[in-house]
Order: structure tokens, then sequence, then C-alpha cells
């Protein structure tokens, strides 16, 4: 009998470990929490595999000089598991030197790997943008 708890609980945990690498800037981490064919789906990037990942996280150059301090909050995230894939669709919004940053949500597929639940397929959309943003623009509505 599958453990649906443990289940969710697992990828509340990649959905978080997601979040706190990017915040530290730990791509490599980030990039881990995908499976080997992963991809992730952000406004102007489609990058596949975790090698991929790190390169689209880290292309344009450095970051903002003034954005020392960056915070990811998930919320509401629900989880359906089927077997050995799952959905997860979670609201976000980031916090950076000026306050709230921008906010959006994730569009999650997952799949059960050796090494525990991976990212299949991520997609972020960024719902909302503040004018003083410290990213570069991103909405996507």
């Amino acid at each position: 009998m599958a453990d649906l708890a443990g289940d969710r609980d697992a990828i509340r945990h990649l959905l978080a470990s997601y979040t706190y690498n990017g915040d530290r800037g730990r791509i490599d981490g980030l990039a881990a929490c995908f499976a080997g064919d992963g991809t992730l789906e952000f406004p102007g990037a489609l990058a596949t595999g975790p090698a991929a990942i790190v390169a689209a996280l880290t292309a344009g150059g450095p970051a903002d000089p003034a954005r020392t301090f960056v915070r990811h909050h998930i919320t509401n995230p629900l989880v359906e598991v089927d077997g050995d894939s799952a959905t997860a669709r979670s609201y976000f919004t980031v916090y950076s030197n000026n306050g709230p940053d921008h906010a959006g949500t994730y569009n999650d597929r997952l799949v059960r790997t050796a090494e525990g639940w991976r990212f299949a397929h991520r997609q972020v959309r960024i719902d909302w943008q503040s004018p003083v943003t410290l990213f570069r623009a991103m909405t996507t509505r």
C-alpha cells in the first residue's frame, strides 16, 4: 500500500529544498532537485537537465548589487500523487531588500527517482512584480 502522506511530505520537502538552495545562491543544490531530464521553465528561459538549469540561472551576468536579501515564501501547496508521478501547484511571494518583489505560481510535475521525488517539469509563472524590483522584468500576465 502506498504511503500517500509520506509522499506528500517528501514532495513538500523538495519544494522547500528548491527554495532554500535558491535563496542562498546554491544553484547546484537547486538544480539537484530536478530529475536528470527535468525541465525548469520561467519567463524568458526553458532549460532541461541540471547542467542546463544551472547555466540558465547564472546567465545574464552578476545580480543587482543592491540585492543582498532574497526569501521565497511558498504557500498553499496542492499536491496530488499518482503512483510514481505527482503534480503540485503552489503560490509564492519573493521578498528582497525593497520588500515584496514578485509573486506567482509554481506548476509542477514530479517523478519518483532512486534519489527520491524530483521535478520532471517546473513552470514558474510571475503574476505580479514590484516597480522597484531588484530582479529583471519577468511578468507573464
